[in-house]
């Protein structure tokens, strides 16, 4: 049976993510079984815990103990590098400053900092950024005022690229294609990666228990991986029932999602799923970590052959990866 028959009859209306995990991915054979770990998740939830994932913990702690620090500074500090006085939707994100979900009229109720790739001994000529195209521009950092903040980020950031450059040749296999063939795609890092703080409401009272953490969405580019501090519950992926199913931290694992990018190419047949994260009533600060990857900016993204049939026709046009992310985010935060 094809990948288009078989997402005909695929039931969407689950209750738990899938664990999955990647131990098996040093042979032939264990990556393959993993592949068909990944495709039964992918085109049932669109979500998925790994274990054995490789970053090292000492990563996780660097930046934890730097995102708190940073997070703890003054607001009129962190406005000093809001993302919209620069031009490519990178640095500090305040509270309520974007509104990912157009039916919800409240902002999201977190602050964040995002920044692309960048070498941590920073080079002056870097080829890789000459195809960031829509999305082009340097990151910026809080060089003064948390001196520790940019290391101890880029450090995690690179070691979450490895797991990012395991998990794209599983994708392939998962669609009987070649291990290879995001390769060409993926030449220069598109990946994008967000700290996060989800303060407690319980310090915000005139903030209604409606508010959002962050609206109901889909990511952007291809595939998103999520650390979530333990304990604190905020995820929420959405079933085909509509009804709203927790995704709680689990020691010891990431979670990964799968985003538009990989929707288009597969015809929806990995399916994007809409998420979100509530409000924090735990009483705790709630911080998470999602790095998105995505194909390189001045690729074109159609659906690959083997996801098209009679049956299930294109769904989708050729687009240009830099230019739908670009579009996507001026919605996010530019439209009211």
């Amino acid at each position: 049976m094809s990948l288009a028959e078989t997402a005909g009859k695929i039931d969407g209306a689950f209750s738990s993510i899938p664990i999955i995990d990647l131990s098996k991915c040093d042979t032939p054979e264990g990556r393959l079984a993993t592949a068909y770990e990944i495709r039964d998740a992918c085109m049932r939830v669109g979500f998925f815990y790994i274990r054995n994932h490789g970053i090292p913990q000492i990563y996780l702690n660097n930046v934890l103990d730097a995102m708190q620090k940073f997070f703890n500074l003054p607001i009129a500090t962190k406005m000093k590098l809001h993302h919209k006085i620069v031009a490519n939707f990178k640095g500090y994100t305040p509270p309520l400053d974007g509104n990912i979900d157009f039916d919800h009229e409240k902002g999201d109720f977190h602050e964040g900092f995002d920044f692309g790739f960048e070498e941590i001994e920073g080079k002056t000529n870097n080829e890789a950024r000459s195809y960031d195209s829509a999305m082009a521009g340097g990151n910026v950092w809080p060089q003064d005022d948390c001196p520790e903040f940019r290391e101890a980020c880029l450090g995690y950031y690179h070691a979450a690229m490895n797991v990012g450059k395991i998990l794209y040749p599983l994708f392939a296999l998962a669609l009987e294609l070649p291990e290879a063939y995001f390769d060409d795609k993926t030449k220069n890092s598109a990946a994008v990666m967000r700290v996060l703080h989800y303060p407690s409401r319980n310090e915000h009272p005139e903030l209604s228990e409606d508010t959002p953490g962050i609206g109901a969405h889909s990511e952007y580019l291809c595939f998103t991986v999520l650390w979530q501090l333990p304990d604190v519950q905020g995820l929420q992926i959405m079933n085909s029932d509509k009804e709203w199913i927790n995704a709680p931290p689990m020691e010891d694992t990431l979670v990964v999602n799968i985003g538009d990018q990989l929707a288009l190419w597969t015809n929806d047949i990995f399916k994007s799923t809409v998420h979100r994260a509530i409000i924090n009533e735990s009483g705790k600060e709630r911080y998470s970590i999602p790095i998105f990857f995505g194909t390189d900016y001045h690729v074109n993204i159609e659906p690959i052959p083997s996801c098209v049939s009679a049956d299930r026709p294109a769904k989708f046009t050729s687009i240009n990866a830099g230019e739908y992310v670009k579009k996507r985010l001026t919605e996010s935060y530019y439209t009211t």
